[in-house]
């Protein structure tokens, strides 16, 4: 009886030894698997973290690409713009300068002409005795009068001054005189060669005499 107690005794410590050892490797286990479980939620928030660093920097620098896109847009849009704007300024100047052309065409011709006119008009201011005389004078007459009439139908007109108040943008005084009154102070008194003008453009001022 007592070596069956003993026996008994010595079966239960060793049951419990076994118990001890597979509570305690059990453990160990457990122990191991929640440092798996640690480090690979620990693997994963690294791994979280550098995919979130790397979008950042990503989109750090596609913000970047961006602004320097938008820089060159607006540089070349600008350049366009004052490209265009020139574009319009020298098509402006183009017509502008065709219109000068077409309103003032015939201005050196009719410049030229005036020197013949002013001949003529001295020979029909020289006194001619004899009908043959008066005669010829006729005839340039009509020369005058026909160059005259072609004159004014291309748009030359003469300028008035005899008894004018002096401007000085279309009178030239070549010579002055005593004022016999306050009234005629600052007037024209005598013109000694005829001025003319093309439209408003002046082809030669009037050369006139002057009270002071």
């Amino acid at each position: 009886m007592a070596e069956d107690k003993a026996d008994q005794a010595a079966n239960k410590k060793a049951d419990k030894q076994k118990d001890t050892k597979k509570s305690a490797a059990k453990n160990a286990q457990v122990d191991d698997q929640q440092s798996s479980a640690d480090a690979s939620k620990s693997a994963d928030r690294s791994a979280s973290t550098g995919k979130k660093k790397s979008a950042d920097d990503a989109l750090t620098k596609a913000l970047a690409q961006v602004g320097s896109l938008q820089k060159q847009l607006d540089k070349a849009s600008d350049q366009y713009l004052r490209a265009e704007a020139e574009i319009q300024n020298i098509q402006a100047r183009n017509k502008k300068d065709q219109a000068a052309l077409i309103k003032y065409d015939g201005q050196q011709l009719a410049h030229d002409i005036l020197p013949a006119l002013d001949n003529l008009e001295r020979a029909l201011s020289t006194p001619v005795e004899g009908e043959q005389a008066e005669s010829l004078k006729k005839g340039i007459e009509m020369v005058q009068k026909h160059l005259m009439d072609a004159l004014t139908s291309n748009g030359v007109t003469e300028i008035k001054a005899e008894g004018e108040k002096f401007d000085p943008n279309i009178h030239q005084a070549v010579q002055t005189v005593a004022a016999e009154s306050d009234d005629q102070k600052d007037h024209v008194t005598k013109v000694l060669q005829k001025g003319y003008r093309l439209k408003d453009r002046i082809l030669r001022p009037a050369m006139v005499m002057v009270a002071q």
